[in-house]
């Protein structure tokens, strides 16, 4: 029997010794299982790691400052850094772990860190700010930022250069070539960027121009006080000044000159727009200056009618002119109160004769030096740069004095009472 079992045996493990492909699957699935077996207490300590709880402290926000940091999460103008720490302490007061802070919010865990810290340490508000460090001292020394601020406040051609202001660029050029001789290599290599910066934190721009008014006439307030006085009288009274204390009407005119009034002519005919081409009107850029004219004008303060001669000169007898034509206007009984600046025409010696020849009839309030912007009849000016005048092109002289005319015409069909409305009363 024994020998019977072992000979039906011996077949069945012959076959798998003779097909070794049973065997390598067999210890492939047996080192699977291990490896396997061997990984669960590493997936089952990574949990654990994963799921854990920082150690540190809780914030607390109040509704105040939960409403602030929800709005700054939600700004589109706040800085990028300011937005992003607003989110990480929102979700960090509502109990989200670091590792959800760091997958929402995408930054990285010692950003997380450090927002939180300064929070929980110094408040919110410091929680979304860089904290203050300067890695090393500054290079550049005080002296040297001064000596370049000293420079920016002269001119170019001050120090023997022809430009007039500074800009940028010529300003480094210029202190780099001279710090090494003025005691400051360390801006021997300075550049734009240096440069503006030293000039930006003192605020100063010396590549720009701001315009200022002279302070020239000693008597400035007591002019202007007096320019004042007669506008509010004129906005008091409004047609001309009659009441039963002022027997005599009394009529406002500010006069002035326009001189150098250009008569432009072309060189070529203009083009008229073309509707889905051009858009504006072609003009060739070469012109003809035919000669230049002077308006000599005045604005009743009370109607905004507009008296106006064009001459080819304004001297004392084109003036007298003007004032004729006042004359002329107004009723015999009537004052003419004229507020004018100091230009020799208005007080030369033709011009006092023909007022000696209307005696009361003149009544002169004059502007302070410099301070013809004071008086009205400039706004008149202005209103013609902005209308008839701009891009004017004449083939003559004739026809520019015929066309200013025809424009004070048309301002005159429909006037525009001008009013000095702002009045200090502390002055006035």
């Amino acid at each position: 029997m024994r020998r019977s079992t072992r000979r039906k045996a011996m077949p069945k493990y012959l076959g798998m010794l003779a097909d070794p492909t049973h065997l390598v699957d067999r210890s492939i699935k047996i080192a699977t299982d291990w490896f396997i077996i061997a990984m669960i207490p590493i997936r089952l300590l990574t949990g654990a790691i994963m799921a854990g709880k920082t150690k540190r402290a809780v914030l607390v926000l109040t509704e105040d400052q939960r409403a602030m940091l929800k709005e700054l999460s939600r700004s589109r103008t706040a800085p990028a850094r300011e937005i992003e720490r607003a989110k990480v302490l929102i979700g960090y007061a509502d109990g989200i772990s670091i590792a959800g802070l760091q997958r929402q919010t995408g930054g990285s865990r010692s950003m997380i860190y450090k927002c939180i810290d300064k929070a929980l340490a110094a408040g919110v508000q410091m929680g979304l700010k860089d904290a203050y460090h300067r890695p090393h001292e500054p290079e550049i020394s005080d002296e040297a930022r001064a000596w370049v601020v000293g420079i920016a406040c002269t001119k170019p051609k001050d120090h023997g250069l022809a430009a007039e202001l500074w800009t940028t660029s010529s300003l480094a050029s210029f202190v780099s070539e001279r710090a090494v001789s003025a005691g400051f290599p360390r801006l021997a290599h300075a550049g734009k960027s240096t440069v503006w910066r030293i000039l930006d934190a003192n605020e100063i721009k010396p590549h720009k121009i701001r315009y200022y008014l002279e302070k020239r006439d000693p008597d400035f307030g007591r002019k202007m006080q007096e320019v004042l006085l007669v506008y509010r009288d004129v906005s008091i009274y409004a047609e001309g000044a009659v009441h039963d204390g002022r027997p005599q009407p009394i009529y406002t005119v500010s006069v002035d000159e326009k001189p150098g009034v250009q008569a432009i002519g072309l060189t070529a005919p203009d083009l008229p727009p073309v509707p889905g081409e051009y858009s504006a009107t072609g003009r060739d850029y070469e012109y003809i200056l035919r000669g230049t004219v002077s308006i000599l004008a005045g604005i009743d303060l009370h109607s905004g009618h507009i008296f106006a001669n064009v001459e080819d000169r304004h001297r004392s007898v084109e003036f007298i002119a003007l004032l004729k034509r006042l004359d002329e206007y107004y009723p015999p009984e009537a004052i003419i109160r004229v507020v004018l600046d100091n230009h020799s025409a208005h007080i030369s010696k033709e011009t006092l004769a023909y007022l000696a020849t209307r005696p009361g009839r003149f009544e002169y309030v004059h502007t302070p030096k410099h301070g013809s912007w004071l008086n009205l009849i400039e706004c008149a000016f202005s209103k013609m740069a902005r209308t008839f005048l701009r891009h004017i092109r004449v083939n003559s002289i004739d026809e520019l004095k015929a066309r200013i005319l025809k424009g004070i015409d048309e301002i005159n069909a429909s006037p525009v009472v001008i009013r000095w409305n702002k009045f200090d009363l502390g002055v006035v």
